[in-house]
């Protein structure tokens, strides 16, 4: 049985992407790495072939992968994004805030979705962490290799 710490926050469009990505290694990638390891087999002594030992290397790399998507997928949980006068912010929700002159947007996602260059940033991340339950008008402090950084929280949706 699964509990609810096992589980993979994610949102509904990061679950389609990592169930394409899992077909995608499934359906054509691999057989493609099998064939390739079959093509480079060659009779005789294998263990000093690096072609072979490299189309191996590939087959166990797409087979580690397809493992640990499948567990994403059988583990995840769908995270509510719908957060219409959302008082505190929690994952799924968009979140203005001040730095300074700056203000920047961040979307707050599972581990699985983050992607700071797009501004998605996991719950688990310092900021992530520092914004959870957290209102608006309300300052956080967060430590970043360029020191501390306050925000304040402008906007939450």
């Amino acid at each position: 049985m699964v509990n609810n710490q096992d589980k993979i926050p994610i949102t509904k469009g990061g679950l389609e992407e990592i169930k394409e990505e899992y077909q995608k290694l499934v359906d054509e990638k691999r057989p493609v790495a099998l064939e390739h390891l079959a093509d480079v087999r060659k009779p005789g002594d294998l263990t000093e072939d690096n072609e072979y030992t490299l189309a191996k290397q590939e087959l166990s790399f797409i087979d580690g992968k397809i493992d640990e998507l499948e567990e994403v997928i059988n583990k995840a949980i769908l995270i509510d994004e719908g957060h219409e006068g959302c008082q505190a912010v929690k994952l799924g929700c968009r979140v203005t805030v001040q730095a300074g002159k700056d203000q920047h947007l961040f979307y707050l996602v599972g581990e699985w979705e983050a992607d700071p260059a797009e501004k998605k940033i996991s719950h688990q991340s310092p900021l992530g962490q520092s914004l959870l339950g957290k209102k608006v008008g309300d300052k956080v402090e967060v430590e970043a290799p360029v020191g501390k950084i306050i925000y304040t929280i402008k906007k939450i949706e």
